[in-house]
């Protein structure tokens, strides 16, 4: 990632970090202040953090505002992105080691088709991990969600309290199952004439 260009020499800013509101995706939010910057806002990611970069002059209210919108803004580019099956494996490799040790080796990772009544399955016995394409364009924590599920089973088959116990290591695990369960919920909703501007 290039350099932050607030870092230059010279240049005044004062940061904060803080942690997100409810519903972001992030685990903290730093926001940096320079005299410098007159009207513009961005952010980006930088790890498990978000940076957004305000004009010093932004009151409290409208710095909450402006990162209220910002994190929006990168979760809808976030969700836009597809990733690959080399990256699914790749991240399946990272979650692996971040939540069980790198215990969970899957052998293989991918996207199918055929699987539209659930969201995710493996096969222990060969070490095979297979997602719905339907999860492809919903937040990276919702797929992160249902990778490290899925990399569960391949050290504790079943649903038992075992395997509730190793999910639980997954911060965003209630979010995730929220997001989908709001997902089904609104496939079983009846589409009402006008609805779609019929």
């Amino acid at each position: 990632m290039p350099a932050d260009p607030l870092h230059r020499a010279g240049m005044s800013q004062r940061s904060k970090t803080s942690q997100p509101p409810s519903g972001s995706g992030a685990s903290a939010i730093e926001v940096r202040r320079s005299s410098r910057r007159r009207r513009t806002v961005s952010a980006y990611r930088e790890g498990d953090r978000t940076v957004v970069l305000i004009p010093a002059r932004m009151s409290e209210a409208e710095e909450q505002r402006w990162v209220t919108v910002m994190l929006d803004k990168l979760a809808a580019q976030e969700s836009k992105r597809v990733l690959g099956d080399d990256e699914l494996a790749e991240r399946a490799e990272r979650l692996s080691a971040q939540y069980f040790d790198g215990r969970a080796r899957p052998t293989s990772v991918r996207w199918v088709t055929n699987q539209n009544t659930r969201w995710g399955s493996c096969t222990p016995a060969e070490g095979s991990i297979r997602l719905s394409h339907r999860l492809q364009g919903m937040p990276e924590y919702v797929v992160d969600y249902v990778l490290v599920h899925e990399l569960a089973h391949l050290l504790v088959p079943g649903h038992g309290p075992r395997f509730w116990r190793l999910l639980e290591a997954y911060p965003r695990t209630e979010r995730a199952r929220g997001y989908l369960e709001g997902v089904v919920a609104a496939e079983r909703l009846p589409h009402l004439p006008g609805a779609r501007g019929e």
